[in-house]
């Protein structure tokens, strides 16, 4: 796969209210590589009045650092789910956890009236698909080296950080 089509894809993440099937998106995150920067789009949502409540896990809270309180004067749900598809329009959503993913994506664009959920595909296979050999080692190695800090923009900006790596080392050695 040629890496100019890098700019194609988004890296997308979710914060959540718990791990568990009736969970719902607390935060948003999206990340991509243009103009050899990582660009970044993050947003809390609040709750959306369908969404059950009981689902809020406080040790999820204790993880990504973001309080129920906070979410009080979070965008509407619905205006998040615009947003997104409206950015990532013409897109390929990526994730690292693409059924999480595609289940919160899923419960947020239903709140706007969106039935159809764009795909979201797996960040290793087209982490594999793009690079091979040391910009492979490179964007892992990076990955290794960067701390996860459990927050929906800075998680999707480490995971395309790390294609701007193996694209420079790609840039750099042809």
């Amino acid at each position: 796969m040629d890496i100019s089509v890098i700019e194609k894809f988004f890296v997308l993440d979710f914060e959540a209210s718990s791990l568990s099937e009736n969970s719902w998106p607390i935060e948003i995150g999206i990340s991509r590589v243009e103009d050899n920067l990582v660009q970044t789009w993050s947003s809390l949502i609040q709750p959306d009045p369908e969404w059950d409540l009981a689902d809020w896990s406080s040790q999820s809270a204790r993880v990504h650092q973001i309080s129920m309180s906070s979410l009080k004067n979070a965008p509407a749900a619905s205006r998040v789910a615009k947003d997104i598809l409206t950015k990532s329009s013409d897109c390929v959503l990526v994730s690292d956890a693409p059924v999480f993913e595609r289940r919160w994506l899923s419960r947020l664009l239903e709140t706007a009236g969106f039935s159809s959920i764009p795909e979201i595909a797996d960040f290793d296979a087209v982490s594999f698909a793009l690079f091979d050999g040391l910009a492979l080692d490179l964007l892992y190695e990076k990955l290794e080296r960067t701390r996860v800090p459990h927050r929906a923009g800075p998680d999707s900006a480490r995971l395309a950080s790390g294609w701007l790596r193996a694209k420079n080392v790609n840039a750099t050695s042809r």
